[in-house]
């Protein structure tokens, strides 16, 4: 189960995959979980990115459509 603060990190990294300011457990919840997808960039930028689980799980809260 998702902790709220996991909720909402999936829905401001759905809004901005380079969010920088989400909270480090919560990112690490939910890369653990497969809902979230770390790549660096060849920029060297780390992007963060949805999974299909990920957006499943803000699908079944009602935050996609």
């Amino acid at each position: 189960m998702l902790s709220p603060h996991e909720i909402a990190a999936l829905m401001l990294l759905d809004a901005n995959p380079f969010q920088s300011e989400l909270d480090l457990c919560d990112l690490n919840a939910l890369c653990e979980r497969q809902l979230v997808r770390l790549e660096k960039l060849t920029s060297g930028i780390e992007h963060r990115r949805l999974t299909e689980q990920g957006r499943a799980v803000l699908q079944s809260v009602g935050k996609l459509h």
